[in-house]
């Protein structure tokens, strides 16, 4: 549409022109003594625009000439400044492609034509950024070729380029110096060095990704489990990794921190410290208990802790692994209670529930005939463990198991029946 009302107004306007033009009467007289030029209107006007157009012609042409020598002198420096970008592109991909020394090479070279350009008096808007970013690539390459002193010098004046800058971009490229220079050290086993790095950050960039996951590694590192669980909850929060690989790492860090404490008090105070859905987790809450009878704790504080894991161990053990079944029903079977416990009914009631609603499940078999044993129920324990014991597949649960029978069977006064026990537990404590 618009290209035809341009269409119809060019057309307008030419035929307005040519009809001014063919009705023009007009004369111009140029009086050049002794001579009198007489010219039409049209003609005079075709000259003046011509001589003007002429004017501004060569007024152009003479402006493009003399500034020759500037659009020359900043096409080399284009190309300086293009040739600058380059060799820094190129120490990009050639530390990609593990080329260290050349990736080195070319970072420096960057710095060399950046410093040309600087002497020639052109000061490029992103020349900060250009040294930093040249000199971390350098930095990057000497630590790869564990050249450290060159890895410093670079770092160093990396630092002092950020702190020529201002704004966004000195903060910008300040973090991002400070995270490589906490991961060199990160790789160079000096986990100390690199949480201080980390600490010496602003706290909005603690905590992102990078930093969290510099600040893990440096904390398992340094032996600080504590801090280590702190980061991994805090990654397995924002889906950092996946949910098995939270869980296992979650689990592990738990299990070094039960592993550091030397009193139930220090070890009460850690179990307080967890989060619920922790606490639930099978390793830890089976750890924690063998960790706290070991320590000298009451039972009854480790039944506490595991009495939430009894419905799901009854009810869907098929998700828990087997190692995990067998801590807890480790756990369970270290901590029951004896006849003058309070809760002893509690608890005999719960397994004798549960091992009646599943009687094909062989770990409950045993907990409700070991628990019966604990009661002195002798004739219950004996008729118990004789079904679990076919069924468990753990050498160890059918070690206790067999040993178990053959003590029931010497207070029988079963001498035969309990010498084929003890030979029974003898032949499984060697598979």
């Amino acid at each position: 549409m618009r290209a035809a009302l341009w269409l119809i107004t060019l057309f307008a306007l030419a035929a307005a022109g040519a009809w001014l033009a063919g009705n023009n009467q007009g004369t111009v007289t140029l009086f050049l003594f002794p001579h009198r030029i007489d010219l039409s209107l049209n003609l005079a006007f075709l000259a003046v625009l011509s001589v003007v157009l002429l004017v501004v012609l060569a007024q152009r042409a003479l402006e493009a000439f003399l500034a020759l020598p500037k659009r020359a002198q900043r096409w080399r420096m284009q190309q300086k400044e293009r040739a600058s970008h380059a060799a820094l592109l190129d120490s990009m991909g050639h530390l990609m492609a593990g080329r260290y020394l050349r990736a080195r090479k070319a970072a420096e070279q960057t710095l060399a034509k950046e410093t040309l350009l600087q002497t020639s008096g052109v000061l490029l808007d992103h020349a900060v950024s250009l040294r930093t970013l040249a000199h971390v690539m350098a930095a990057e390459a000497s630590h790869a070729l564990q050249d450290k002193v060159q890895r410093q010098q670079h770092l160093d004046q990396a630092l002092a380029q950020v702190q020529a800058s201002s704004g966004a971009e000195r903060q910008t490229l300040l973090e991002g110096v400070q995270l490589r220079a906490a991961k060199w050290l990160l790789d160079d086993r000096d986990a100390r060095a690199s949480l201080e790095r980390i600490h010496a950050l602003p706290p909005a960039v603690g905590r992102r990704m990078v930093a969290m996951r510099l600040q893990l590694k440096a904390a398992r590192l340094a032996g600080q489990p504590a801090k280590a669980l702190e980061t991994a909850s805090l990654l397995a929060k924002h889906r950092a990794f996946s949910p098995v690989a939270a869980e296992s790492l979650v689990t592990r860090l738990i299990l070094e921190l039960f592993a550091q404490t030397h009193d139930v008090d220090a070890l009460q105070r850690v179990w307080k410290g967890l989060s619920a859905a922790q606490r639930l987790m099978p390793l830890v809450a089976a750890e924690a208990v063998l960790r706290w009878l070991q320590l000298g704790g009451p039972a009854a504080t480790a039944r506490l802790w595991l009495q939430d894991l009894w419905i799901p161990m009854q009810a869907t053990p098929t998700t828990w692994s087997d190692g995990q079944l067998l801590r807890v029903v480790q756990a369970f079977d270290a901590c029951l209670p004896g006849v003058e416990a309070e809760d002893a009914l509690i608890w005999l009631s719960r397994m004798e529930s549960a091992q009646q609603s599943g009687p094909r499940a062989a770990h409950l078999q045993y907990l409700a005939g070991m628990m019966c044993l604990r009661q002195r129920l002798w004739g219950k324990a004996q008729n118990l463990l004789g079904q679990a014991v076919k069924n468990l597949q753990a050498p160890t649960l059918r070690r206790k198991a067999w040993i178990a029978l053959a003590e029931l069977a010497e207070q029988r006064q079963d001498p035969v029946e309990a010498a084929a026990a003890w030979k029974q537990a003898a032949n499984v404590s060697r598979d």
